[in-house]
């Protein structure tokens, strides 16, 4: 009798495993062994800005640890229902910044297109958690006249996809935006703010490579890991397939009570991100949206942190402390 092979798996695709996403606060708890050992805000408020969060991303907490790191950045505490004076829907004034359907532009030479407003992980300090996605889509019919309005400046040379995440879009959209932008002389250079190779390193996929690999445009990658354990092989393995294909891959991460505010947490983090040849960018101080008043660090700390951290590791590990300031015309650097 000839025996059989075993059958051969199938990488899930990453449309799939986004559809997979956790929603539902107990099944979460549930996964990680502690159902009942976390109180989440009421089923009406997190629909407000639901739990959402990828196999991947929870394949890579602590079992049974209710304070892990990741855990905290995904859960929806009570903490959350609270009104707090200083925090409010649009802390960093993008509301004032458009300038046309999707864009943005707060700072000289660059422009900002809200791709998206869908994300693979909904990170409960995210200063967009209140931005109005439904009025500020580039993608719907807007978009050529977004993009004869960046054709027209020619002070503009880079532009930044952001959302939501850029990676959420299909590889088609995606791939059709960036081939419009690609037209534009004056452009020198494509910046994607994105979290999904972190939390969804399925997304870094043949289609979406190629173009990389292939666009006339300087492709920088700014990635978002606040934690070295946010960094596993699987995650490694396609920020190596980023570079190789021509990205330029940076940093930044948000400074977040109870999750890296700490030297070994943030000196692990840079150490980490050195590992897999991503440059540490910004730490940024907490934007004060409504909802995140917990994840709060204050700057005094911030600063007593980073100067601790910068005794520790080469200058270029350790990133510039910063804080964005409605108005100012870059992002003020505190440290």
């Amino acid at each position: 009798m000839i025996p059989q092979s075993p059958p051969v798996k199938t990488k899930q695709s990453w449309q799939q495993a986004l559809a997979d996403a956790v929603s539902d606060a107990d099944e979460l708890l549930t996964q990680l062994g502690l159902r009942g050992a976390l109180a989440a805000i009421d089923k009406a408020k997190i629909r407000q800005f639901p739990l959402r969060v990828p196999q991947s991303y929870i394949n890579k907490m602590r079992y049974g640890d209710k304070q892990d790191p990741l855990l905290k950045q995904v859960f929806p505490l009570i903490d959350e229902s609270l009104d707090v004076t200083g925090y409010g829907s649009d802390p960093v004034g993008d509301q004032f910044a458009v300038t046309s359907p999707g864009m943005l532009q707060k700072y000289q030479g660059r422009a900002l297109l809200v791709t998206t407003g869908a994300c693979a992980i909904h990170c409960r300090y995210c200063f967009r958690r209140h931005f109005p996605y439904s009025d500020s889509n580039p993608l719907a019919s807007q978009l050529a006249e977004t993009l004869t309005q960046i054709s027209a400046d020619t002070t503009i040379n880079e532009v930044i996809l952001s959302g939501g995440d850029p990676l959420s879009l299909n590889d088609d959209k995606l791939a059709r935006l960036v081939a419009e932008l690609e037209q534009i002389p004056h452009l020198k250079r494509l910046r994607i703010h994105t979290r999904l190779p972190v939390v969804l390193p399925e997304r870094i996929n043949a289609r979406l490579l190629d173009w990389v690999s292939n666009c006339r445009l300087n492709v920088v990658m700014v990635i978002h890991a606040n934690h070295a354990n946010e960094i596993d092989a699987e995650t490694a393995r396609s920020l190596l397939q980023l570079q190789q294909a021509g990205c330029q891959l940076l940093n930044q991460a948000v400074l977040l009570k109870g999750i890296n505010d700490s030297v070994e947490a943030l000196v692990n983090l840079s150490e980490r991100l050195s590992e897999v040849s991503v440059m540490p960018y910004y730490l940024h101080l907490l934007d004060k949206v409504a909802g995140a008043h917990h994840f709060d660090v204050t700057e005094t700390t911030a600063i007593e942190l980073i100067d601790t951290v910068r005794k520790l590791l080469p200058g270029y590990l350790v990133p510039r402390l910063v804080r964005e300031i409605q108005g100012e015309a870059s992002k003020t650097v505190i440290r």
